[in-house]
């Protein structure tokens, strides 16, 4: 697609899997997904551009990143994005990166994304594009028995369910905020799927450290919302 430019290698075998994570709810599949290339020391081997992206561009001690990257470890591959993508783009966004897949003996397709619920046990909920698929991620989540799922994450299950490619989605329970914990929980339910070893506890020290500042954060716009009242007082005399 012309509005739509991916730049990069191709896989060096066809992975077994693709997992795709972007910024959503609680933010749960981005940093899942860039904490496992960290982590595992995945290789980038390409990039997605587009018209449709806002201009803009995040950086990393410096060195700039392009917001949607492709990486590849032995059978597992990863694309991740930095930016959100708009409501009006997702289906453009969705196909183009499986009309590129296409061309690759993929086995399944992963989204990750962040489910906002009134309960804080950071459960894993669990969908599949058929009810077979569901075989995958039975024992590792919570099948979620009626909902729907929105944004990005939604428009690639569409894609996969018209394009008969197996399509699983791990939505993480969380908040409207950076939520580590529920990326957490999202990567211990990887590890069971791709017997993989990947250590959770530095994750989850962020954890503490983004709940610290959302905490201090929320008191002090409490105290400010409190002046503002004040100022605002009617005066009789």
């Amino acid at each position: 697609m012309e509005e739509i430019k991916i730049t990069s290698k191709p896989f060096s075998d066809s992975p077994k899997a693709v997992l795709m994570g972007f910024p959503g709810s609680g933010l749960v599949g981005s940093i899942a997904l860039q904490y496992m290339v960290d982590q595992l020391g995945f290789e980038q081997i390409g990039s997605m551009t587009s018209k449709y992206f806002p201009p803009l561009v995040m950086m990393n001690r410096g060195v700039i990143n392009v917001p949607v990257r492709f990486y590849q470890k032995d059978e597992l591959a990863i694309i991740v994005g930095d930016i959100p993508v708009h409501p009006l783009i997702c289906y453009e966004v969705a196909n183009g990166i499986l009309s590129w897949l296409e061309q690759f003996r993929i086995r399944e397709i992963v989204a990750i994304a962040g489910i906002v619920t009134n309960e804080l046990e950071k459960r894993v909920f669990g969908v599949a594009t058929a009810p077979e698929h569901l075989k995958r991620i039975e024992e590792h989540t919570i099948i979620l028995p009626m909902g729907t799922i929105s944004g990005i994450a939604g428009s690639i299950l569409i894609e996969c369910k018209v394009r008969n490619i197996p399509g699983l989605g791990l939505l993480g329970e969380t908040i409207n905020a950076p939520d580590p914990r529920a990326s957490a929980a999202a990567i211990e339910v990887l590890n069971r799927m791709y017997s993989l070893n990947m250590d959770t506890a530095p994750l989850l020290e962020q954890a503490d450290e983004i709940e610290a500042a959302m905490h201090k954060l929320s008191e002090e716009v409490q105290s400010a919302e409190q002046v503002q009242k004040k100022e605002q007082l009617p005066m009789y005399g």
